[in-house]
């Protein structure tokens, strides 16, 4: 195969439509703009979400919520993990090196999911009451 022999499979391109070049075309006369008004003209423009003065969508609607900014760089650690990782002392390098959290990662949560039946030392990651009850009755210990 070579790069200049590549080509788009057959229906995923297809022509543009040169509108306003007569009534055969089917793209004739208004040249699918509809009749008339501000979107028929040339330079006919508002900004997105305009509504022709109305109190837009957007605006009408109450704030709720928020987005994290630093989510992406907390992980979550299942203790099905921690059984299958094969060492005793469990860090946030620890887990970047097996694998289990990505490279980025700044931090980590560890959720009680799974189960644990073997000692785990746990150092510098967050855990849920659950999941630290269960660290701790298969023998390990969480230090913040």
């Amino acid at each position: 195969m070579r790069l200049n022999t590549i080509k788009s499979a057959p229906g995923a391109k297809s022509a543009r439509h040169r509108v306003g070049r007569g009534i055969g075309s089917g793209w004739g006369k208004t040249a699918g703009r509809g009749h008339k008004g501000q979107k028929s003209r040339s330079g006919g423009f508002h900004k997105v979400g305009f509504e022709g003065g109305q109190m837009p969508l957007q605006r009408r609607l109450p704030k709720r919520g928020f987005t994290s900014l630093t989510r992406r760089y907390i992980a979550t650690v299942r203790l099905h993990d921690l059984q299958h990782l094969g060492v005793d002392e469990v860090d946030l390098l620890t887990l970047i090196h097996a694998g289990i959290v990505p490279t980025l990662t700044q931090g980590a949560r560890i959720v009680n999911t799974g189960a644990l039946s073997r000692a785990v030392k746990v150092r510098g990651i967050g855990t849920t009451p659950g999941a630290r009850a269960a660290i701790e009755a298969a023998g390990g210990s969480v230090a913040e």
